[in-house]
């Protein structure tokens, strides 16, 4: 892949901070061990499914291997505040300062139906998180309008730290969303996120681990998912970071670096943004 002489300073520094998101599974603590270096943050995503135990579990088990962790806090997941207070007591115990604050899936919900509510609440503890991450659509999302999803992010700037996009595959589509969120203000630094190398047959396996229920929300938010990303000829990350880049570099675009979708196949993901940087320094 040929990059423009301006655009490799940015794909490069996205690459360089790139952090990876991993879902809760029994094997990904050995995969992440074997070919996940201790350089690279990881986030563990929850999933009504699996419940919010998957999640510290699996967070507590990373940092004391040594890695920086960020657990998903998915706010209709948290039962009250009694549950909120224990879970920051226990993960800052840990030495845990990050954590990534989505509204979530779970229905019904506990006393926090969106990820304002839960944030008001974490601020209301004592803003015991250094690191607050929250969600941005640059896509529709299937339940909010456009409109709302921004504003929600003009509401929830002040609880948070950075901003992490959703999967898009659309250069143009990501490039309006980042300019149009600025222009609303929202001036939080935001990691770009972008879906690591996946074979189909590991991905539609890894659905099924998911769950059933829980795939079915997650295709119902990434139309055509599967089939971008599986298809010959189709999605690579290499085209999308070079459409991208060069309209991303503008400092007033704050895009610090990238939330790679790892699907769990984190020795590929590894070995593609290896090889990348290696072509690129």
């Amino acid at each position: 892949m040929r990059y423009k002489t301006s655009s490799v300073a940015t794909v490069v520094r996205l690459l360089e901070h790139a952090r990876y998101e991993v879902l809760p599974t029994p094997s990904i603590e050995e995969k992440v061990l074997a070919h996940v270096g201790k350089d690279v943050p990881l986030t563990v995503t929850a999933s009504p499914g699996k419940g919010l135990e998957a999640t510290l579990e699996l967070t507590e088990r990373l940092t004391v291997h040594g890695y920086t962790a960020v657990p998903h806090l998915a706010a209709r997941m948290v039962r009250d505040r009694a549950e909120l207070s224990d879970i920051a007591q226990r993960l800052t115990a840990q030495g845990i300062e990050a954590v990534f604050v989505p509204g979530g899936d779970a229905d019904p919900p506990g006393d926090y139906p969106d990820a304002l509510s839960l944030l008001e609440e974490i601020a209301a503890l004592g803003s015991p998180f250094s690191h607050v991450g929250i969600a941005g659509y640059p896509e529709s999302h299937p339940t909010i309008s456009d409109d709302l999803t921004v504003q929600s992010m003009w509401d929830k700037r002040r609880y948070a730290t950075h901003v992490v996009s959703n999967l898009t595959f659309d250069p143009d589509v990501l490039v309006a969303w980042v300019a149009r969120m600025r222009g609303r203000g929202v001036r939080l630094p935001l990691l770009l996120g972008i879906p690591g190398p996946v074979e189909r047959t590991k991905l539609l396996s890894m659905a099924t681990k998911i769950g059933v229920g829980e795939s079915t929300k997650f295709l119902a938010k990434n139309k055509g998912l599967f089939a971008r990303l599986a298809a010959p000829g189709g999605f690579t990350g290499e085209r999308f970071l070079e459409k991208v880049a060069p309209r991303l570099a503008a400092p007033e675009m704050q895009v610090e670096g990238l939330h790679v979708f790892t699907f769990n196949q984190v020795e590929a993901t590894t070995a593609w943004r290896r090889d990348l940087l290696d072509q690129l320094n």
